[in-house]
């Protein structure tokens, strides 16, 4: 398992990569699969105070799907002790979950689906907003926006190649990500969909109906599994 360690406007020293080597040495008791760790550190304006804190964030890639996790604490040992007990965690319910579904496919990983792609078009917002000469707010285009002064407006492009899968793989996806929402084509109806975590383990789904066929449906009922948005609260 290849571990690749790099700091984010921080300076890493020799004895912090001894000891992340060290530590990431348990994630193959729960996928011998891993190839590559990258492990990146960096300085955080901490919410919660006036200073700053230590985050450290894990992109583990293997045979399988990208699985990442990420954690803040106020020196980067205690961060990596969070991220990695996250990571473990979830390659623990994805082991589980590899278990219940032998047999069915397996849904296409992120690497797999980057693989050959080249590089993700990824445009941040332009932080170009002096005024003109003349006192006049300038104009700056942010994305697709054309934004006129310091506008509050933060943009920030990802454009991914997308393959068509099931809502079911989909929930799958967004749990290795640890994302709160995934964003994905619904293989029963090649409709753009987003999956997203509601209050307690509840899940919902909002599609978009580019045909205007549907009219005004419920999407987190429309094209779901049965079984897999069972027993979700009302908001």
């Amino acid at each position: 398992m290849e571990i690749v360690v790099t700091g984010r406007h921080v300076e890493v020293s020799e004895s912090f990569r001894s000891h992340v080597e060290e530590k990431l040495a348990r994630l193959e008791k729960h996928d011998h699969r891993i190839i590559r760790v990258q492990v990146e550190v960096s300085e955080e304006k901490n919410p919660r105070q006036a200073d700053r804190c230590m985050k450290v964030q894990l992109t583990a890639f293997s045979k399988g799907p990208v699985v990442r996790a990420e954690a803040c604490a106020d020196h980067k040992m205690g961060a990596l002790d969070v991220a990695l007990d996250r990571m473990a965690a979830q390659m623990r319910r994805a082991a589980d979950r590899r278990r219940i579904h032998r047999g069915r496919h397996v849904p296409t990983s992120v690497a797999q689906a980057l693989a050959g792609t080249g590089v993700l078009d990824e445009r941040p917002a332009d932080t170009d907003g002096d005024a003109r000469a003349d006192g006049a707010p300038q104009r700056r285009q942010v994305g697709g926006i054309e934004v006129e002064g310091d506008g509050p407006l933060v943009v920030r492009e990802k454009v991914h190649p997308a393959e068509p899968m099931t809502l079911d793989q989909a929930l799958y996806e967004m749990e290795l990500v640890g994302h709160d929402f995934y964003l994905f084509v619904d293989k029963a109806n090649d409709r753009p969909s987003v999956v997203y975590r509601r209050r307690g383990y509840d899940y919902g789904v909002i599609a978009l109906d580019l045909a205007g066929a549907l009219g005004d449906v419920d999407a987190e009922v429309a094209g779901a599994p049965a079984g897999v948005l069972a027993g979700r609260a009302e908001a």
